[in-house]
């Protein structure tokens, strides 16, 4: 037989008996582990408990409370309203929060993070609940989806050069040459000779005078008008890259001979704490 919890996945974290009730309650590490810090009034200075730029998450249970990162509520301050916070990197407070205090709903001039859309912390040890320690059988780290890790590079490209025109002397056919050749050579024939020979003259010269001009046409051309042209150019390239963080660990653990899962946020130990249901705590 197998049970799976999976109402909210879970961190490794000792709640006290009386968090449930409190205010404000501060934690040293991400995700509600470790040490606790809890108030439900203002605090001017942390290092009177021990908890001065310790606070990693944050469960705020009742009112909006401004939390500083110098004693004395000076430094840049937050408003943290009801919900939870399983990291206080985000806002750049991770173990900076040095004095805290209710907030005084008149101020908006200091940012409100949002906190998370439900609780995530529903594990929490209740009141007189009595707890054991249970072996963990098997850890499985489940890994993010692949990151796109993108670059600029140098790269020549070629391509087919563009079309030109050369003008009167010629082209890439010859054609202008040809037209103009035959013009030039038809005016020269014309003004030798005379009479019939004149005639015979002005036509041989257009048909030499063309034939030469597009000779000279198709030689301009050739020699003007490369058919590829080469160029370098920034390309962008992109790749999918494998991820190593682990986004949550998949836990099982034996209660009394039966078999149970759940997700949670930090890697366990060798035991995990469950109540007399077999459901985990923290």
């Amino acid at each position: 037989m197998k049970k799976y919890f999976k109402p909210a996945l879970m961190a490794c974290a000792l709640f006290a008996a009386g968090h449930a009730m409190s205010q404000v309650t501060f934690y040293e590490g991400e995700g509600y582990r470790g040490q606790a810090f809890t108030t439900q009034g203002r605090v001017g200075d942390f290092t009177r408990y021990g908890f001065n730029d310790k606070a990693s998450s944050v469960v705020v249970a009742k009112g909006r409370w401004e939390a500083c990162e110098d004693i004395r509520f000076e430094g840049r301050c937050v408003i943290l309203r009801p919900g939870s916070y399983s990291s206080l990197r985000q806002m750049g407070f991770n173990d900076r929060v040095s004095s805290v205090r209710p907030a005084n709903n008149g101020r908006r001039d200091l940012d409100t993070p949002e906190p998370l859309a439900g609780p995530d912390y529903d594990y929490r040890r209740r009141p007189q609940e009595r707890t054991y320690q249970v072996p963990v059988t098997s850890v499985r780290a489940v890994v993010g989806p692949p990151n796109q890790r993108c670059w600029i590079e140098k790269q020549q490209v070629t391509e087919a050069a563009p079309q030109k025109t050369y003008g009167a002397m010629g082209s890439g056919s010859g054609v202008g040459g040809a037209v103009v050749g035959g013009l030039l050579g038809g005016i020269l024939g014309h003004q030798v000779g005379g009479g019939t020979g004149k005639d015979i003259a002005t036509v041989a010269g257009a048909v030499g005078g063309a034939v030469i001009g597009n000779k000279v046409g198709n030689n301009y051309g050739n020699n003007q008008a490369p058919a590829q042209v080469t160029s370098t150019r920034d390309v962008q390239r992109c790749e999918n890259v494998a991820s190593t963080t682990p986004e949550f660990w998949d836990v099982t653990y034996n209660y009394r001979g039966t078999e149970h899962k759940v997700q949670m946020t930090a890697a366990p130990g060798s035991t995990i704490t469950v109540n007399e249901k077999g459901e985990p705590r923290q």
